[in-house]
C-alpha cells in the first residue's frame, strides 16, 4: 500500500523561486531603458516603438498605483504585496518610466488616481483586485507582441511572464 503524500509537499513552484525568475527574465531580456543609442541616428527606435514603450511604462505605473492603493487600505498586505509593488516599478523603469516613490510616500495619492479602484474591504478581495489586474495586464503585453520589434518584444515577453507569475503568487501561491 503506496504512502499518502506528505501534508507538507506543495506541488508547483515556490513564491521566491517564482520572484527569482522574474528577475532573471527581465536581466536576461537586457531590460534597461538606455539601450537605443547605437550611434547611429538611422538605428534608434521608431515612433511607434517609443509609443509602445511609453504605454507599457504608465501601464506600469498605473499597476504600481493600484498595489499603493491596497497597501494603503490594507496594511497587513504590504509585506506579501510590497515585492511585486517593486517588481513592477523596475518593469516601468524598464520601459523607460520616471522612478516612483515608496508606497509610504505615495500611497495617499494612489486611491484618487482615476485608473485606481476601489480597495474591498477584505484582505482576500483586495488581492483578488491585483491579480485581476496583473492578469489584464499580462494578457495586452502578450498579445502586443506581434505587433512590436525583437527587443521590445523580449521585453514584453518577459514582463508578461513577471506578471502571470505575479497572478500565481497573488492567487493560488498564497498558502
Amino acid at each position: 500500500m503506496p504512502f499518502p503524500p506528505s501534508p507538507r509537499a506543495r506541488s508547483g513552484p515556490r513564491r521566491r523561486s517564482l520572484l527569482a525568475v522574474g528577475s532573471t527574465a527581465l536581466a536576461l531580456a537586457g531590460c534597461t531603458a538606455g539601450d537605443e543609442d547605437s550611434g547611429d541616428p538611422g538605428d534608434g527606435p521608431s515612433a511607434a516603438d517609443r509609443r509602445a514603450r511609453a504605454r507599457a511604462a504608465r501601464d506600469s505605473e498605473e499597476l504600481a498605483g493600484r498595489y499603493d492603493a491596497v497597501i494603503a487600505a490594507r496594511p497587513g498586505l504590504a509585506e506579501r504585496l510590497r515585492p511585486l509593488r517593486e517588481e513592477v516599478v523596475r518593469h516601468a523603469r524598464a520601459f523607460g518610466g520616471g522612478p516612483k516613490a515608496s508606497p509610504s510616500s505615495s500611497a495617499s495619492s494612489a486611491p484618487s488616481s482615476p485608473s485606481a479602484p476601489a480597495v474591498p474591504g477584505n484582505d482576500r478581495d483586495a488581492v483578488a483586485v491585483l491579480a485581476a489586474a496583473e492578469r489584464e495586464l499580462a494578457d495586452r503585453r502578450a498579445k502586443a507582441l506581434v505587433g512590436v520589434p525583437g527587443e521590445l518584444a523580449r521585453l514584453l515577453a518577459s514582463v508578461a511572464a513577471a506578471g502571470a507569475a505575479h497572478v500565481y503568487l497573488l492567487t493560488e501561491g498564497d498558502a
